[in-house]
């Protein structure tokens, strides 16, 4: 694995990693650490940093939600196009153009179910290239980022006996 995949690797791992824990890891230099960071930001590699949030945890808890999309494109109007308008509004925190049954998916997140619905009809639904919206509110949390959000091992599940 090159030095930069090292890297990269370790801060998706634990972006709180100091340079001097960096440079032990993988064997180089704190400087040679520090100019392959700066490098990998400036080439757009790196886009930034983020904390990994058990929101269920939080008692001001946010609604978050999966919006599915279908659209349909004209000659003026590119999936990219579309992508920058829905992407320049602040309750949108994930968008994704994918493959399969819809063309869009949506990650939303606002203060209640009402918020999120009222910005889904609003807001994105009314966009001449959006054809379809299903929405799919975010119950449970239990793995994200390549986090698990543990509670112990404990299971809930009533057992079940033939």
């Amino acid at each position: 694995m090159d030095h930069e995949t090292e890297l990269l690797e370790l801060l998706r791992e634990d972006a709180r990693h100091s340079t001097a824990d960096l440079a032990r890891l993988t064997g180089h230099s704190e400087a040679e650490v520090e100019e392959t960071i700066a490098n990998l930001e400036d080439d757009g590699v790196i886009q930034g940093y983020t904390a990994i949030v058990d929101w269920d945890a939080v008692v001001d808890e946010r609604v978050r939600a999966h919006v599915e999309l279908n659209v349909t494109l004209d000659r003026e109007t590119s999936y990219r196009d579309v992508a920058e308008r829905l992407a320049g509004f602040p309750e949108v925190r994930g968008l994704r153009l994918v493959s399969g049954d819809y063309d869009f998916a949506l990650e939303v997140e606002g203060d209640s179910m009402r918020e999120v619905s009222r910005f889904v009809s609003d807001k994105v639904a009314p966009l001449p290239a959006i054809t379809q919206t299903v929405t799919h509110y975010i119950m449970e949390t239990y793995k994200q980022g390549g986090y698990r959000f543990d509670d112990g091992g404990d299971d809930d599940r009533l057992s079940v006996t033939p």
